[in-house]
């Protein structure tokens, strides 16, 4: 009798697999909304479950995920009242993330100089949080004697600032090492109806974006028409900046994670912008600029998010006004092309409209927070053309920003 040689199964371990929950950052304009939402996602996409919710930062309209230390950082996004405060300042918040349910833990907060904190940058390798505060659109009438002796009035603005923090080893906010506040302003009046014509009356920095490299920070300052790039070390160092037309608005920055290219939201030209980034000076050479809108569209259109599809191919803007999701192709030499669009909640204006959306890590499905329908959507991404198709949809309301976590299963 023969037999046969015992030779060992080969081992192939089993991936390591992980769980989806996206966190949704809503508003506090309801009696039940405000705070944090987490939310179990299936890999697909096609289920969003609640799962858990905590009550502050009330206004948490912008949200970063740190997996080294399973932190979530949140802006509440407020302008100080001056008197005490009644209500809490304007502040980052950092939560402590449960790696068995996704609950959220407050760990700690900072004040937040500049009303509006409006969006956050990490770099977990620095161990640096970078926050953009856009200001308010409040003047104070300030009543002077001019050099001729006459008396005169002029008019003071909330300043809009930068911040840069240090991060603590457990995730906590360390102290505020370095404040820009930007200076100068646009047209005032302009054409956005922003309040009432005054939009461009004061700097207003809507993101700060590390780039690729992690040698940048880039600030985009819709109220001076102005892309600030700053070399990111213990302080923030200007080294360029680039000027836009008048009334452009750069809103939002998007890097492509295949090529050095960046993309832009041009909130009062309602355009998508597509530049060069030289990394070695920082510099930015505009490549193509085209309206985020169908041709056929009619009236008011302020874009507010970009984001760039993992493969570098497409890139998704969404639009206040036409209310939709649209993508562009990008071509080879970086020109753009809109491709489609799905259509959301109407807004009632582009303040109090759609405002952000985030593809999940694979870029197999992308998540719209629609503000106006208090639903987040789910849409499967079709990778070859661009395509959108819807998948489901969960009820959270006020909802302002996502961004998802992977969890130990």
């Amino acid at each position: 009798m023969s037999t046969q040689p015992n030779h060992p199964r080969p081992h192939h371990p089993r991936p390591h697999r992980r769980r989806l929950v996206a966190y949704v950052g809503s508003y506090g304009s309801a009696s039940d909304a405000g705070g944090i939402t987490a939310l179990g996602v299936s890999r697909d996409g096609r289920t969003l479950t609640p799962l858990s919710r905590v009550t502050e930062p009330r206004e948490a309209g912008y949200l970063v995920y740190a997996p080294a230390t399973r932190t979530l950082y949140a802006v509440d996004e407020r302008k100080n009242d001056g008197r005490g405060p009644v209500e809490p300042p304007a502040s980052v918040h950092a939560l402590s993330v449960s790696a068995g349910d996704g609950s959220l833990t407050r760990l700690n907060s900072r004040p937040a100089p500049g009303p509006r904190p409006t969006y956050l940058a990490l770099d977990e390798r620095r161990g640096v949080l970078v926050s953009a505060n856009h200001g308010d659109f409040d003047h104070v009438e300030h009543v002077f004697r001019a050099d001729d002796g006459t008396w005169t009035v002029g008019y003071l603005y909330d300043d809009s600032t930068v911040l840069l923090y240090g991060l603590e080893p457990d995730g906590r906010i360390g102290e505020l090492r370095d404040v820009r506040v930007l200076p100068g302003h646009g047209p005032d009046p302009n054409s956005s109806p922003q309040a009432g014509g005054h939009a461009q009356s004061s700097a207003h920095a809507h993101c700060a974006v590390v780039d690729p490299s992690g040698r940048y920070v880039l600030v985009a300052d819709k109220g001076t028409d102005r892309i600030l790039v700053h070399a990111l070390g213990d302080t923030l160092d200007l080294v360029h900046t680039h000027t836009c037309p008048p009334e452009t608005g750069p809103r939002h920055i998007a890097f492509d994670p295949v090529s050095d290219r960046a993309y832009v939201t041009c909130e009062f030209a309602s355009g998508l912008a597509s530049f060069a980034f030289d990394r070695e000076s920082g510099r930015l050479r505009p490549i193509d600029q085209i309206p985020t809108v169908a041709p056929d569209h009619r009236g008011l259109n302020e874009p507010a998010e970009v984001r760039v599809h993992p493969n570098g191919r497409f890139v998704y803007v969404n639009n206040r006004g036409e209310d939709s999701v649209a993508w562009f192709r990008v071509a080879d030499d970086g020109t753009l092309t809109r491709a489609g669009d799905v259509r959301i909640a109407r807004s009632l204006h582009p303040g109090v409209a759609a405002r952000s959306f985030t593809f999940d890590p694979s870029g197999t499905f992308l998540l719209v927070a629609d503000r106006s329908a208090d639903l987040v959507r789910s849409y499967a991404v079709d990778d070859a053309d661009g395509t959108l198709s819807p998948l489901t949809e969960t009820h959270v309301p006020q909802p302002a920003f996502i961004a998802f976590a992977e969890l130990p299963d």
